[in-house]
């Protein structure tokens, strides 16, 4: 959680930011490989899928920046950002998501909010050409992306073993009990 304060327009956002994808990797917490590759409800989603599609999501600036366009080979890697193959494992992925959760926080405490920039464009939106941006639509919207990924995983998560995310979030960081909340534990 991102803690009430008289934060900065750029602190808020990567607090938002950090929270969300801290919620996002919390919700990993004690899965076998098999339990992380699982999608106990109607769609394709896993936990698994969910980190690494994140890794994609805010590994996204290098790719703007670039210019790069929308082909049959860019469409595959965002298709692919969705699951885990059979090549990768829940470990080698929640190390990369560090990595690329460290990068990213970094790089958006030290943007500008204000900043111009540019977001290309988004066929499938309907938005056809590059559309002049300042950085804040594009930290709204990690945080709008971020946090829909996130419920996604809470979901999933309840699914395979009925833990909720307050519990994980006390079990991974081994905080103590209290009235509201019993920390999961594995095996619980």
């Amino acid at each position: 959680m991102f803690a009430p304060g008289r934060h900065t327009e750029s602190e808020t956002l990567a607090g938002y930011l950090e929270a969300q994808l801290e919620s996002l990797r919390t919700a990993a917490f004690g899965l076998t490989e098999e339990q992380a590759r699982a999608t106990p409800t109607r769609s394709a989603l896993s936990v698994g899928g969910l980190l690494k599609h994140a890794i994609y999501v805010i590994t996204a600036r290098a790719r703007r920046e670039s210019g790069e366009e929308i082909t049959p080979e860019t469409q595959a890697l965002f298709t692919d950002s969705f699951a885990l193959r059979d090549d990768e494992t829940l470990e080698g992925t929640l190390a990369a998501y560090d990595a690329a959760v460290a990068a990213y926080l970094a790089e958006v405490r030290a943007v500008d909010p204000g900043a111009e920039s540019i977001e290309p464009p988004a066929p499938w939106d309907g938005i056809l050409e590059p559309t002049p941006i300042h950085e804040r639509f594009y930290l709204v919207h990690h945080v709008e992306e971020l946090a829909r990924h996130a419920g996604h995983a809470d979901i999933i998560r309840e699914q395979l073993d009925g833990a909720t995310a307050i519990e994980l979030h006390h079990g991974e960081r081994d905080l103590p009990g209290n009235p509201f909340v019993t920390p999961w534990k594995p095996g619980s």
